[in-house]
């Protein structure tokens, strides 16, 4: 962040005083100036906080202790000290904070500068008479002493001049009078002496070249103005030659003159070829001051074009173009235009000697030149050599001024600005390269027209009062002082009693009112004159005021200012200040009255508020004005914008926050590089910053918020850094040029503040991929040279990219072309491969090589094959291409492979052998195909790789569906790698079975395939499958109530057992019981266990069905039976020895009861 405070008094009538660019008004009085005028005779000083607590912690930035209201006067001058001030005696001056300001002090306008001068120089001029009073003549415009015209405009000859009465003009030509009014070309402008030659009716304006003066007279006087000569411009024609070509051996030096036909003033030279094309200079080739140009040596490429010198002239805005040159250069190696502008090393290699620098203008060791004071020095040295020589320059016993001096043309000039005395002396420049250097002394001698020391001024008296002119000047040679009065010299002037001569003074004594008369000073030597005018005016005339009355003056607070009362009188009156009546007259502490009556207040502070009145008083009585002064608060940035570094398109945002009187309306606007800025689409300006959108590269800049109002304005400068990515390199060149490498050196671009990190190195050939580029090589960002290795039987041509934070550069132009010889190839392709695209070919490819490795014309390869592991010989071919098909090849057969480069200069080294493969087919199906179910959830399958896979084996395809009697169930198929012969398949239900489908996979598609099923599912399942429903809860509470109704049903059946004996049974014991049947009386049945069968020869389960019987005996027959068992498969075995007599009840009647199926009957 920069500060810079530079407040300024401007205001409207009344308000405050004049424009500076009158530095009368500045002295004497002011009249009323527009609104914004800035007064630089009173620039506000902003140096001194307010001392009022609210504007304690405004700034941080701002440097100095805070005051407050009850510090004294003295502590707030100690705090102006810190501060670095910019002050005049005639008004305040700029002052800032801190050493920041240092630099807005250097960069104040020029225009400031001029205008605080004259401000000075008012304080101490004499008072000017106004202009209701008689007065001799002033000249206040004329022309210049050289005084060059268009012909082809009206020529006009400026003479103004002011006075009352007021003057009359008449003109001398070449030291004669010059009668207007006998040329009707000539005129003069009325009011006026302007002299105006017309030329619309003819004329030539040639005639009127001479010396003109221009005479202003009234009865006080004569006025005079310079001598101005009067020149026409011209532009005379080239003339017409003709010019053979100018043969050069190829390193020496050449110099093409231009010799253009003398113009006033003198033309402007450059260089083009006829084409209009303009001519490349730098270090070897320039053009110097005179207008020639200069080969240090000479090269093959200077051919190429034609030399043409051009002559602008400034009046006809004509250009006129000399024939042109033509070169022949001879050379002892014309081909290879490649190295012509390669670094100068290689002119030995071409068979140019190398040279020592020799000085092809100024000649010889020493010379001497002149320049008058104020003027630009120029130091010219052009020298030759090979290679071409670097120049210096010296001062010898000192250094050279570094404000005032800079190098021109590639530093083979020194201009030394604004020349003064001590500028004088020897200075040398030295020419060298690496044979040697040679130095050439210019003996530089200042001289000086003359200047003034002490310019005479206007002498205003009173009758009687005494007075002097002086008129002192310098110059070298020391210039010669002339007196005049009212035109004539001194000596035959008519004698004045009260007027003394002494050197450069007059001396008045007594003077009275005869003595009136206009004074000339004429100071001369060799190197020209300066003229002045001067008058002697007695007047009598009492104080007078001459500004407006009662004006109100707004200052800022703890400024220096300044209050005017212009006036005037004769005697010179004297001025006395007064402040609110008070009878204390105001001159010393705060207060300071200047010699032109101007009252400075140096700092301002809120009781200086009030009423100020100016006396002025001579003998012949007094006149007084008044003047209100108010004090304002100053305009302060409280928050300034900051320094900031930005990366194109992001957003940036400056602060500028404002605090100021409010009885003054604000004005905040912005400066981009101290120009207004224009607010785009792009760009938000607000009441207190100014954001900037998507920045670019062309915002970086300072941007100055200006804060003003019509009194005051304070600036903050800021400068905005945008990243950007760098600029392109430049100026390739190739030097060290071999068989196999190369050297480029190229020109940094602008890193537009992000510095390059990396330089890429990129190369185009035109023989293989035209117009392509490649990348060669990389190398950091420090560097800009560097070695590049080649390879044979290429065109080379080279460019830079120059890659930074933010991005990459746009490429820079390519380099001139350099070809390498060729040679025999080096490598061989890569990537050699053999794969079959049918079942029966093998093609043969390869990755081809670029023009890096070609190494030579006709790029070819030897292509060879045999079976691999047989004595077969090596079949070979010779291809252009990047490919072979070898056909009639069995299936998938190995095969030796070499694939070896050739050029037109050989055979590159040995190839290695590969190893390929002719076309695949289908494979065969899988072996051992194989289905196990170790358990009722899984199933595993395994096979083994087929017999016959005729190929690379890419996987296998596995298929396979579950199906249960005429149910099928979704085909899923499952992908295997080649090395996987194992899969597992989780079972979805343990009753289905499974049947799968595999085939192997070559990149030919999918061979055979094999199928097979899984196992039938084993009666353990439908077992188990019982079990599952024996222990669901339902199924065992079903179970427990039957168990539990059979319980019952065997107690019911031995209860009525237990009666059953006392019951008298039944004889037919085939017969069943029908309803027919008598009950006995106590409702008893007959019962037998023959009762119990439905059917002779037939036995009745327990769930209804009837089987048949195969034997007599039943397990009810021999319930009782204590020796029966049954074996392991569920069969009775044993004996039984019950009899089965019908007849033996009793034992009958005991198997049918511990029966449950015969109890269960006998309850039905």
């Amino acid at each position: 962040m920069r500060r810079l405070a530079a407040r300024g008094a401007a205001g409207d009538a009344g308000e405050v005083a004049a424009p500076a660019a009158d530095s009368t008004h500045c002295a004497q009085g002011r009249s009323p100036s527009p609104p914004r005028l800035i007064d630089v005779c009173a620039i506000w000083d902003t140096g001194v906080l307010p001392p009022t607590a609210d504007w304690k912690g405004a700034s941080s930035g701002v440097a100095g202790a805070r005051l407050n209201e009850a510090e004294t006067l003295s502590s707030i001058q100690e705090a102006q000290l810190e501060r670095l001030e910019v002050a005049t005696p005639c008004g305040p001056g700029s002052r800032e904070r801190g050493p920041v300001l240092r630099m807005a002090r250097q960069q104040l306008p020029p225009w400031v500068h001029a205008a605080i001068l004259l401000c000075l120089l008012s304080l101490g001029r004499a008072i000017e008479i106004p202009m209701d009073l008689s007065q001799p003549p002033t000249i206040t415009k004329q022309s210049v002493k050289d005084h060059i015209v268009d012909p082809r405009d009206n020529i006009l000859i400026e003479c103004e001049a002011k006075g009352n009465p007021a003057p009359s003009f008449h003109w001398t030509r070449n030291s004669r009078f010059f009668n207007i009014a006998k040329d009707p070309r000539v005129s003069m402008k009325r009011r006026s002496g302007t002299l105006v030659i017309d030329f619309r009716s003819g004329g030539r304006p040639e005639e009127y070249e001479g010396e003109y003066q221009c005479f202003a007279r009234n009865k006080f006087g004569t006025a005079l103005s310079n001598r101005i000569r009067l020149q026409v411009s011209k532009s005379p024609l080239w003339p017409k030659e003709n010019l053979d070509p100018v043969v050069v051996q190829e390193g020496a030096p050449l110099t093409l003159q231009c010799n253009p036909p003398p113009g006033l003033p003198s033309p402007v030279i450059f260089w083009m070829s006829s084409t209009m094309d303009p001519i490349t200079q730098d270090k070897r080739v320039s053009q110097g001051h005179n207008g020639d140009l200069y080969f240090s040596n000479v090269m093959l490429q200077d051919m190429q074009t034609d030399y043409s010198c051009n002559a602008r002239f400034h009046f006809t805005h004509t250009i006129q173009q000399k024939n042109a040159f033509t070169l022949k250069v001879l050379t002892n190696h014309p081909h290879n235009d490649s190295s012509l502008r390669n670094h100068p090393d290689m002119y030995s290699a071409r068979g140019v000697a190398e040279r020592t620098p020799s000085f092809m203008y100024p000649q010889g060791t020493a010379s001497s030149q002149m320049v008058l004071r104020g003027m630009d020095l120029l130091l010219e040295c052009i020298a030759s050599g090979v290679p071409t020589p670097d120049i210096a320059w010296y001062k010898k016993g000192g250094d050279l001024p570094s404000d005032k001096a800079k190098f021109e043309n590639f530093n083979k000039a020194l201009r030394i600005t604004n020349v003064s005395e001590e500028d004088s002396g020897e200075y040398f420049c030295l020419a060298s390269n690496k044979m040697g250097s040679i130095r050439h002394t210019i003996s530089v001698r200042v001289k000086a027209a003359p200047y003034w020391l002490d310019e005479p001024k206007n002498l205003i008296l009173a009758p009687g009062e005494d007075g002097r002119l002086v008129c002192r000047a310098s110059g070298n040679p020391k210039p010669t002082i002339q007196w005049m009065v009212n035109g004539e010299p001194l000596q035959s002037a008519p004698p004045n009693p009260n007027r003394e001569v002494a050197g450069d003074t007059i001396i008045f004594r007594d003077t009275q009112i005869s003595s009136r008369a206009v004074y000339q000073c004429n100071t001369s030597n060799e190197h020209g004159y300066l003229l002045a005018n001067a008058f002697v005016s007695v007047l009598d005339v009492p104080p007078r005021m001459l500004s407006p009355r009662n004006q109100l003056i707004r200052v800022i607070l703890y400024n220096r200012t300044r209050l005017d009362c212009p006036f005037f009188g004769s005697p010179i009156p004297t001025l006395r200040w007064f402040k609110n009546g008070q009878g204390s007259n105001l001159d010393g502490g705060n207060y300071h009255v200047y010699e032109n009556g101007s009252l400075e207040i140096k700092m301002i502070r809120k009781e200086d508020q009030g009423i100020y009145t100016c006396v002025a008083t001579n003998i012949l009585g007094k006149a007084e004005n008044q003047v209100r002064l108010e004090v304002k608060d100053p305009t302060r940035i409280f928050r300034m914008p900051e320094d900031q570094v930005a990366k194109r398109g992001t957003t940036v945002q400056l602060e500028c926050r404002v605090k100021h009187d409010p009885s003054l309306k604000l004005t905040v606007s912005w400066l981009k590089d101290d120009e207004p800025l224009y607010i785009g689409n792009r760009m938000k300006k607000e009441d207190d910053s100014l954001t900037i959108f998507g920045v670019a590269e062309r915002d970086q800049g300072s941007y100055t918020c200006v804060a003003s109002t019509e009194l005051d304005q304070d600036l903050a400068k800021a400068y905005l850094t945008v990243l950007g990515r760098p600029d392109r390199p430049r100026d390739l060149e190739l030097t060290d040029l071999a068989e196999r490498s190369v050297r480029l050196t190229w020109i940094p671009g602008d890193d537009n503040n992000s510095p390059i990190t990396d330089y890429v190195v990129q190369f185009e050939e035109d023989q293989f991929q035209p117009g392509v580029w490649h990348d060669h090589s990389k190398f950091p960002g420090s560097v800009n040279s560097a070695v590049l290795q080649l390879s044979p039987y290429v065109n080379y041509q080279f460019r830079v990219i120059a890659i930074n934070e933010v991005g990459s550069s746009h490429p820079s132009l390519p380099s001139e072309r350099y070809r390498t010889s060729g040679a025999p190839p080096e490598s061989n392709p890569a990537d050699v491969k053999g794969e079959g695209t049918r079942k029966n070919n093998m093609e043969i490819t390869w990755t081809p090589m670029n023009a890096t490795s070609a190494f030579g014309p006709n790029l070819r390869y030897i292509v060879k094959w045999r079976r691999r592991e047989t004595r077969e010989s090596w079949n070979n071919v010779t291809v252009w291409g990047s490919r072979y098909v070898v056909g009639q090849t069995p299936v998938y057969v190995p095969y030796e492979i070499r694939v070896q480069a050739e050029n037109d200069f050989g055979k590159g080294p040995e190839p290695d052998t590969v190893i390929g493969y002719s076309g695949e087919d289908l494979p065969s199906a899988p072996r051992r195909f194989r289905v196990r179910q170790p358990n009722l959830e899984t199933i595993n399958l395994e096979w083994d790789h087929p017999e016959h896979p005729n190929g690379i084996l890419t996987g296998y395809t596995l298929r396979y569906v579950a199906f249960n009697g005429t149910k099928v169930g979704k085909q899923i198929v499952e992908n295997f790698s080649p090395n996987q012969t194992k899969f597992t398949v989780q079972r979805a239900d343990p009753v289905s079975r499974y049947r799968f489908t595999l085939s192997a996979r070559t990149q030919v598609g999918s061979g055979e395939a094999v199928t097979e099923e899984s196992p039938a599912p084993p009666n353990e399942a439908y077992t188990n499958n019982q079990a599952d429903i024996a222990t669901q809860g339902w199924f065992i509470g079903l179970m427990c109530a039957i168990a539990l109704l059979v319980l019952i049903l065997l107690i019911v059946c031995f209860i009525k057992r237990s009666r059953g004996g006392k019951y008298p049974v039944r004889e037919k014991k085939d017969v069943p019981l029908g309803p027919e049947d008598p009950k006995e009386e106590d409702g008893s049945f007959d019962y037998s266990d023959e009762d119990n069968k439905p059917l002779q020869g037939s036995q009745t389960s327990l769930d209804g069905t009837i089987k048949q019987q195969e034997s007599d005996d039943s397990l009810v027959d021999y319930g009782e039976g204590g020796e029966g068992q049954f074996n392991e498969d569920g069969s009775f075995i044993g004996q039984y020895t019950v009899k089965k007599d019908k007849e033996e009840t009793e034992g009958n009647e005991s198997s049918e009861a511990t029966s449950p199926v015969n109890a269960i009957y006998s309850l039905a």
